[in-house]
């Protein structure tokens, strides 16, 4: 079978970030444009002669083809074998735990994780590494460095390859094996928690709502919760993965799953509802009425997650990036374990993993795991707390007001505006970095600046540094703002400010968060000027 060797030039924007590269779906179909990428990806790591490689992505549009092209490029540069989910189907927490089982060298995962798919969306495509964590900056700068100066790929000239049928076959001199996508992951998952608990827990009644949002988990939730734990038919919603994710945005919270919320908030409301993104690594946790945020999802797994047997002995410690609510320190700390904070991006709670320092880590944008992978996992969350139901024998609602009358309650809400010009945005975040230094002791709607500064993180594993992770404004009273330009839209810059305000009086508790989140609102917007400074008023999402 002929090898071609393909003469190109460098293709401006392939830096990839923390979560891989994301590009709209055209740019990645330009000629050249992901063989360039990928190419580059195999050089930085040092070449893929002889290696072996897990591929897989969420079935979003381009999905098929991408796959063929990576697997046509593996086998012109030497691997052995490639391991690919049948269909071309692996979620994100799939592949790290084939790659961590099968010891393979590394993972190729196609998605823009919860970002919409189809022809005029959004695609992505991110290398993890030998551990089944996404690769640490010093990798993604040699990525991005070879496709600066990118000459040649490599690629066979054959047709493709069948992906459809389980079972391997050769392409070239490089083994294909096409796996079930859920059975070794259902089998991990059996390892970590009790189903029969769980499947006691259906039998006797208890009712569930999971949208898959016509994303990846939608085969492994029929598996696992329809199939093995016996939740009757129809507990899993937007089931089947599309291009498109059915028209829809496959990001899980209470905006773009709404219709799970409305099911959830009405008088006939399943006793559990939960949901996952685009490639099933982030998840959404409703009770009864009760929305509980990502970072009160982490502090309750923390508190409790002694209840599933995979956690029996305890936990060593707990991580959450820097912006995601303090909630979880209290816990830890009346645990008495270590709390990390750290930057966004999975990569940082990769080596406390791997040094065991941590067993459960967590961020604010609905991202929770543990040291049974190196990615967050949202079908694992689910599963956790359906295993924490089953033991405690309490509504969603009841274990959050118990876990707020022993640590207190951080009442907290992420605000996002989209699509801001670039220009703007940085304007306004150098700006108020520039009177950082001068904001102590401001007084602001009713609250003093105790302290304000820009996050930087020195790892404790590897000893590298990161800087610029946020702007931190720290008032009295408990209450915090953190600013953040995110990455990982696909156009335009996005501005993120997390609203945070402890509160331990019995009496309030129960307030609205957006009545407990007034003032240090007004405080952020006043001392940051963000309306001013971009023209934007009010968020585009609230979550």
């Amino acid at each position: 079978m002929p090898m071609q060797t393909v003469r190109t030039r460098p293709i401006e924007g392939q830096k990839p970030g923390t979560s891989g590269l994301r590009k709209k779906t055209a740019v990645f179909r330009r000629p050249h444009y992901l063989e360039n990428y990928v190419q580059s990806t195999f050089d930085g790591i040092g070449g893929v002669q002889g290696k072996t490689l897990v591929v897989g992505g969420d079935g979003r549009f381009f999905n098929d083809d991408a796959i063929q092209i990576i697997l046509r490029m593996a086998a012109a540069n030497g691997a052995t074998r490639c391991i690919v989910g049948q269909g071309g189907i692996l979620s994100t927490p799939a592949v790290s735990n084939l790659i961590r089982k099968r010891n393979a060298d590394g993972g190729l995962i196609l998605s823009a994780s919860h970002n919409p798919g189809g022809p005029d969306a959004d695609f992505g495509l991110k290398y993890n590494g030998p551990n089944g964590g996404p690769a640490p900056e010093n990798v993604t700068d040699k990525i991005f460095a070879r496709s600066k100066e990118i000459e040649i790929y490599k690629i066979t000239a054959s047709g493709g390859v069948d992906i459809d049928t389980l079972g391997t076959r050769s392409h070239q001199d490089m083994v294909v094996e096409i796996v079930d996508p859920v059975a070794e992951y259902a089998e991990m998952m059996q390892a970590i928690f009790d189903f029969d608990k769980i499947r006691g827990l259906f039998a006797g009644g208890f009712t569930m709502r999971f949208d898959a949002m016509h994303a990846v988990t939608g085969p492994y939730a029929h598996a696992i919760l329809e199939g093995m734990l016996g939740a009757p038919k129809g507990t899993v919603v937007n089931g089947v993965p599309s291009p498109d994710f059915g028209g829809g945005h496959p990001d899980p919270n209470p905006i773009w799953a709404k219709d799970l919320m409305d099911a959830m908030y009405r008088p006939d409301a399943p006793d559990f509802g939960a949901a996952s993104d685009g490639d099933g690594d982030r998840n959404m946790i409703v009770g009864q009425g009760a929305y509980v945020t990502p970072s009160d999802s982490l502090a309750l797994l923390c508190a409790k997650a002694h209840l599933a047997p995979g956690y029996k002995q305890g936990l060593v410690g707990v991580a959450r990036s820097m912006p995601t609510s303090r909630a979880v320190d209290r816990v830890a700390q009346r645990l008495g374990i270590a709390c990390h904070e750290t930057p966004t991006g999975w990569k940082f709670f990769g080596n406390l993993l791997d040094a065991g320092q941590v067993t459960l880590c967590g961020e604010e944008s609905a991202g929770t795991g543990s040291d049974h992978v190196r990615e967050k996992d949202g079908l694992w969350a689910v599963l956790l707390w359906l295993n924490i139901l089953a033991e405690a024998k309490q509504s969603v609602a009841d274990l959050m007001t118990d876990l707020w009358q022993t640590d207190g309650r951080c009442y907290y809400s992420r605000h996002d505006y989209e699509d801001v010009d670039s220009n703007k945005a940085n304007a306004m975040m150098d700006a108020l970095r520039g009177k950082l230094s001068t904001l102590g002791g401001s007084a602001v709607a009713g609250l003093t600046v105790e302290q304000a500064d820009e996050f930087a993180y020195d790892d404790p594993i590897d000893g590298s540094r990161a800087s610029g992770q946020g702007i931190r404004l720290m008032f009295s009273g408990g209450a915090r703002a953190v600013f953040r330009l995110s990455g990982t839209g696909t156009q335009g810059a996005t501005i993120r400010l997390y609203l945070e305000q402890l509160e331990t009086a019995s009496d309030k508790l129960q307030l609205q968060p957006e009545e407990a989140l007034a003032d240090v609102r007004q405080a952020a917007m006043t001392l940051s000027e963000l309306s001013v400074m971009t023209g934007r008023v009010d968020p585009d999402v609230i979550t």
